[in-house]
């Protein structure tokens, strides 16, 4: 069975009870890594974010500025 997380009810969701591809992340194997899918993101975003700087430095190029809210 795969979990979900609904982004917009914020509840983890099954193959039975899914809703709509807009409104969850996943499949998860866990109803744990389901729970944990927003801070999973998080993390992996800081991490691609974090990599992109080094390389940029590696090649001698300024980072990108952080857009207007800060992404």
């Amino acid at each position: 069975m795969a979990y979900w997380y609904n982004v917009r009810t914020n509840q983890v969701e099954t193959d039975q009870d899914r809703s709509r591809d807009d409104d969850v992340m996943g499949p998860y194997g866990s109803e744990a890594e389901a729970r944990a899918a927003l801070s999973t993101a998080r993390s992996r975003t800081e991490a691609w974010d974090e990599e992109d700087e080094r390389r940029a430095r590696e090649d001698g190029d300024e980072p990108d500025a952080p857009g207007p809210l800060g992404l």
